[in-house]
Order: C-alpha cells, then sequence, then structure tokens
C-alpha cells in the first residue's frame, strides 16, 4: 500500500509530506483547493506525462516521491528485478519534474526510463474518475480482469505454453524452408559436381606422383640415348673387352716364363674386365627404366589436366577434391533428406495449432462461465447505486484467426443503462456518473482478484446524493477492507466512513502575496465540523454538526 507521499514547489504546493494507513483515506475541501493538483503530482510520480507547468513558479524543479510498503511476491517488485532494480526494502518511487519540461524518474534511487517507472506506477495504484480513460474504462485491460476473476490462471498459462509451442514450431519450420529452398537452387549444381566428381574419382596426393612420372618420362628421352652410347661402348661391337680378353689370355700363356711381371698386369686387366661388365649390366638397367610407352605418357598428362582442371573449376587444391565430393555428396543427401524431413516440420506446427486450438476453446469456455458470474456479481451491485434498471454485460467474441498469448477471445465491458436501450461499450453508453458507479461496482466484484494493492477514486460521487452517496460510501467502505482506497469526494456520506480524513485548503503565506495548498489530517472533532460544512455549505449550523454526527456514528455501527 502506499505509506508516504512526499511533494515539493508543484503548482500550489511548496513543501507537503503525507502519511497514509490502510483502509479508506478521504480527502475533502473547498473545490479550487487543490485536490486536482494533489492527484497530478500522484500521477506524476506513477509514471504519468511530465509537464514543465507543474513546477511552482520562480523554481526551477519540483518533485514527488511516493513509498510503497508491498509483499516480496507483488508483481511490481517482479517488475522492478527484470530492470535489474535492488528491491529489498520498500518500493520508492520519486520523479524530478523540470520546469523546462524535462524529467528524471528514479526506482529505489536507481534512475530508470519512465515506462519502467510507468508499469511499475501501474501494477501499484489504479485511479478512478468519472473522466477517467485508463484502468477498467480502458477495454484493453478488460480479458485480464476477466481472467483474473474466474481463477483461470491455469487454462491461461496452458493456452501461453501452445502459443509458445506453435511460435517455436513456425520458426523451426520457416528457418528449415528457407534453408531446403536455398538448397534447392544449388542442387542442380551440386548434383552435377558429385556426378563429375565421381566419374574423375580423384585420390589425395595423386597430382604429385602423376607429375613426378611424367617428368621421368619427359626426361627419359633426352637421357636414352647417351645411355646407349654408354652401352655400345663398353658392350657393343666396338668394345674393347674382346681385345682386353684376347691380350689377358696370351698373357696368362706367358706367366710361367717371368710370372712376377706377368701376373700383376692379369690381375689389372681382370678387374678391368670386371668393372666394365658391371658397368654394362647398370647401363641396362637404366636403359629398360628409361624406356616407357608414349602413350602412357598421353594417359599421365591426361589425368593431370583433367586434376587440374577441376581444381580450377571448384576452386580448391587438387589434392582437395576427393574431400569436396564427400561434403557434395553430403549436401545432396541433406537436401533429399531435407524435403522429406520439411513434411515431418509442417506436421509437427499442424499438430501444435491444434494443441492451440483445443487449450483455447478450454480458455474461452471458462471466460463464458466466468462472464456469467461476473454479470451476476455486478449486477447485484447495482440496485443501491440507483442503477437498478441498469445491466452489466461482458461481450466476448471469439475469432479463430486472432491467436495470440492469452487466446482467441476479445473482451470488453459493456453497459445498459435503461431498459430498451441499445447496448455498447461502457465507456460510451454510460455517462460521468453512471460510468464511476459501475466501476465502483465492478471493483468491489474484483476486490479480491488481483486488484492493484493501492486505488484512488476521484470525485466518483459527483452528481449523486442522499442514500446513493451512501451506498457509494459503504462500497467503498468494504472494498477497503481488502486494499487500500483513496477517495477525493464531496459527499459527506463517503468521507463519514473513512478511516482516515485528510482536509485540503489554501493558504496565504505571509507577506508575498502567493497561496499555497495544504494537506492536513483531521481529529475526531475537526472530522465532525468538516463533514457538517460539506452538509451545510458555508455557514455550518448546529444541526449541520448534528446530522455530521450521526453520519458518522452510522460508519461506525
Amino acid at each position: 500500500m502506499l505509506v508516504q507521499l512526499a511533494i515539493r514547489d508543484i503548482v500550489l504546493i511548496d513543501r507537503l509530506d503525507l502519511s497514509f494507513r490502510d483502509g479508506l483515506s478521504v480527502l475533502t475541501g473547498e473545490t479550487g483547493a487543490g485536490k486536482s493538483i494533489l492527484l497530478d503530482a500522484f500521477s506524476l510520480a506513477l509514471g504519468g506525462r511530465g509537464d514543465g507547468g507543474l513546477v511552482r513558479h520562480g523554481e526551477a524543479q519540483g518533485g514527488i516521491t511516493a513509498v510503497f510498503d508491498v509483499g516480496l511476491d507483488h508483481p511490481a517488485r517482479r517488475i522492478a528485478a527484470e530492470a535489474e532494480i535492488d528491491t529489498e526494502g520498500d518500493l520508492i518511487l520519486r520523479r524530478t519534474q523540470m520546469a523546462d519540461g524535462r524529467t528524471r524518474a528514479f526506482v529505489n534511487d536507481q534512475p530508470v526510463g519512465v515506462q519502467v517507472l510507468r508499469a511499475i506506477g501501474a501494477a501499484l495504484v489504479e485511479i478512478h474518475g468519472q473522466h477517467d480513460d485508463r484502468a477498467l474504462a480502458d477495454a484493453a485491460t478488460h480479458r485480464a480482469i476477466l481472467d483474473a476473476f474466474g481463477g483461470l490462471h491455469t487454462p491461461l498459462a496452458a493456452v501461453a505454453e501452445a502459443a509458445k509451442g506453435v511460435r517455436a514450431a513456425r520458426a523451426t519450420l520457416a528457418e528449415h524452408r528457407a534453408r531446403v529452398e536455398a538448397a534447392r537452387k544449388e542442387a542442380d549444381f551440386l548434383r552435377h559436381a558429385v556426378e563429375e566428381l565421381t566419374t574423375l574419382d580423384p585420390k589425395p596426393g595423386e597430382e604429385a606422383v602423376l607429375a613426378e612420372r611424367r617428368t621421368v618420362m619427359q626426361q627419359s628421352e633426352k637421357v636414352a640415348r647417351e645411355l646407349n652410347d654408354a652401352l655400345a661402348a663398353v658392350g657393343g661391337p666396338h668394345s674393347s673387352v674382346p681385345q682386353l680378353s684376347s691380350v689377358v689370355r696370351k698373357l696368362e700363356r706367358r706367366a710361367a716364363q717371368l710370372p712376377a711381371l706377368i701376373e700383376p698386369c692379369v690381375a689389372a686387366l681382370d678387374a678391368a674386365l670386371v668393372a666394365l661388365d658391371e658397368a654394362r649390366t647398370v647401363l641396362d638397367a637404366a636403359l629398360a627404366e628409361a624406356e616407357f610407352d608414349p602413350r602412357e605418357l598421353e594417359r599421365v598428362e591426361e589425368r593431370l589436366f583433367a586434376l587440374r582442371a577441376a581444381s580450377r573449376k571448384y576452386d580448391v587444391p587438387a589434392d582437395d577434391l576427393a574431400a569436396l565430393r564427400e561434403r557434395h555428396v553430403a549436401d545432396v543427401a541433406a537436401i533429399d533428406a531435407g524435403e522429406e524431413a520439411l513434411a515431418g516440420l509442417e506436421a509437427t506446427l499442424a499438430g501444435a495449432e491444434s494443441g492451440y486450438v483445443r487449450a483455447a476453446d478450454k480458455l474461452s469456455a471458462g471466460r463464458r462461465r466466468a462472464a456469467k458470474a461476473l454479470d451476476a456479481a455486478v449486477k447485484a451491485e447495482l440496485p443501491p447505486l440507483k442503477l437498478e434498471r441498469a445491466r452489466f454485460i461482458t461481450e466476448i467474441v471469439t475469432d479463430p484467426e486472432v491467436r495470440d498469448a492469452a487466446g482467441t477471445d476479445r473482451v470488453a465491458f459493456w453497459a445498459q443503462t435503461n431498459p430498451g436501450t441499445r447496448p455498447g461499450p461502457m465507456m460510451k453508453v454510460a455517462s460521468g456518473g453512471e460510468l464511476s458507479r459501475f466501476m465502483l461496482a465492478l471493483k468491489v466484484v474484483l476486490a479480491d482478484r488481483g486488484s492493484a494493492p493501492t486505488l484512488v477514486f476521484d470525485e466518483i460521487d459527483t452528481g449523486v446524493g442522499g442514500a446513493v452517496a451512501d451506498a457509494i460510501g459503504a462500497r467503498l467502505a468494504r472494498l477497503a477492507d481488502g486494499v487500500q482506497v483513496v477517495a477525493v469526494t464531496h459527499a459527506p456520506q463517503v468521507a463519514a466512513r473513512a478511516r482516515t480524513h485528510f482536509l485540503i485548503a489554501k493558504d496565504s503565506v505571509k507577506g508575498s502575496g502567493r497561496v499555497t495548498t495544504r494537506v492536513v489530517p483531521l481529529p475526531v472533532e475537526a472530522r465532525r465540523e468538516e463533514i457538517a460544512r460539506m452538509l451545510a455549505g458555508a455557514t455550518v449550523t448546529d444541526e449541520a454538526r448534528a446530522a455530521a454526527a450521526r453520519l458518522l456514528q452510522g460508519a461506525e455501527a
């Protein structure tokens, strides 16, 4: 609930500090005393629109601070925590209004954006008045109000979860479909590449082996002639081997005559003959290796050309062509599998949408049951408020094509003020006074169904009196049993039922020619005098005092 409200330099208020209690608090005073200024300042602290004109004349800035004591699990704390605001202790909302129109917002002394301040303020306070276009008069909130009244948290959560599933399935399908479409555009190229590379059948390292073999064959043509000449010199028709062999035989026959001289020569010549024989063997082997089939060279060159052409075409090294083929094979398989998976994902989405429809239908049925109960409950509150001929109608329109996390229903609170008239949206059909009483009846019914902890009613008793004003006071007091209620009122019947009574008045500031608004809590005797003034007007009579005393006694009974 609201614990304290501090206002500095706002219009006619120079310095104001108010402490609030639970239950019903009323603010009364003469017209023009500053009640609207007080509410405008309070709205500013809750995230309302700023206005440099609110700053008291001659001051550079004004400020409003509102302190709230709420439970640890209150939604306002959750909103603050999501904005990374320290939420220990009280929630302190502060707004500074500059004379040039700029504003600054703080929650627990941490700077925040106005949107965050407004969200927290909306969770803490609801302001209702006969000209109010927010709160219950805002059709955008009616669906959530009906769900809270009907206790539809479980089916609502089921719809939200189903909607989440539909979004996820739709996103997965869209992403996969985009991949498949992109793959389809490359499918022809990929299939051609796989066919071409499969026919080529490249092997890692193959290019280097072929290049080396081609080099050997190309060089062999150049050295074969020299090898043949060498072989002819060693073992051909003009070789010296036969002549050397004949000389060795002759010397061997003379060896007995002079062995010491001949034997070393024979040995040297034998070694030369052996060396020449080895040279011939090596030359034969070299010539055999140098021999090649010209068609093999042609085949090697064609293979090298094919590998290098594919390397240029696919912009990868020849050694990577085999890996590229495997990747393209996998890509083609993925395309084929993607086409098959697409149908599966479409079926998954269809299943998610069917689940959403079932959950939404169940929620819609719950809403229609809750709407009947809500209409009956509000109807029971209308006769004492002199709306006995009026009807409150919860209008539900279901559109299966419009789906969101809260279902397919559009909910609006309608009213029929007199029999025979056409029902319509509450804001359009009800007059200002009727609208205020409709909203009061609705708030009484909804008091324990997720209401903000502080409710402010701005002159909802305007234009009524007597029994209607007393009925309004009774309902405000009953409402205050569950939530904190602050009412700005001109009705003595309402003021008499308050637990706390504030008087708003204007005082002249000595020697300055200015006036300032003051707000003071009234003790019992002062309350009786103020209620008597509200009853009698400018001249308070003993009869008015006696009537005020009776109102106070009746309210306590």
